[in-house]
């Protein structure tokens, strides 16, 4: 379990050290954000100007409003950048976890940490709200990380708005959720 002192402070999960996005993340994220490797599973989401990234991360300090939202992580030991990731209030229906991590921090747990910590946030800010994982169904890496957490596949269906007419979204969460809930989940 993270160590959680403050929401608003940095938690410690692992090897990271996660702490909420500012303004001075810019550059990283941007970074980050803008590597095609980054996006293999969603090419169409890879951000092609600084603007971009400036609009998505001032949606990322929005989300704080609610008492919790995305962190920066870091590693403990060199402060170096490994990408940003959390879990946000998504449609008011549910916690949702979310990470993106630098190509060369992939597959080593990072992302499983994040996610940890971030639903243990959840749970500490509101336990009553339902924690999900929103991901492409051919990303097998992030639906191995949904199961770990213990979440259950409750949806699979279109991709709504996706260039790839192709794509399968699934959906999973903590707990049973009202029809009302999936819906907001899925647009």
């Amino acid at each position: 379990m993270p160590e959680l002192s403050a929401l608003t402070e940095s938690v410690v999960a692992g090897d990271l050290v996660l702490t909420p996005v500012s303004r001075d993340d810019l550059p990283e994220l941007h970074r980050l954000h803008a590597d095609p490797a980054v996006w293999r599973h969603l090419p169409s989401g890879r951000h092609r100007s600084l603007a971009r990234t400036r609009d998505v991360l001032e949606h990322y300090l929005d989300d704080w409003r609610d008492g919790l939202g995305y962190w920066s992580a870091r590693l403990r030991t060199s402060g170096d950048f490994v990408g940003v990731g959390g879990c946000r209030l998504r449609e008011s229906a549910a916690w949702n976890i979310y990470y993106r991590l630098e190509p060369g921090y992939q597959g080593r747990g990072f992302a499983t940490e994040i996610a940890r910590a971030g639903r243990a946030a959840a749970a500490r800010v509101d336990p009553d709200v339902p924690v999900s994982a929103i991901l492409l169904e051919h990303n097998l890496a992030s639906k191995a990380v949904a199961e770990k957490l213990g979440l259950r596949l409750v949806w699979r269906g279109p991709d709504e708005g996706n260039p790839d007419p192709d794509a399968v979204r699934l959906i999973y969460v903590d707990r049973d959720v009202t029809r009302e809930q999936l819906d907001l989940l899925r647009f």
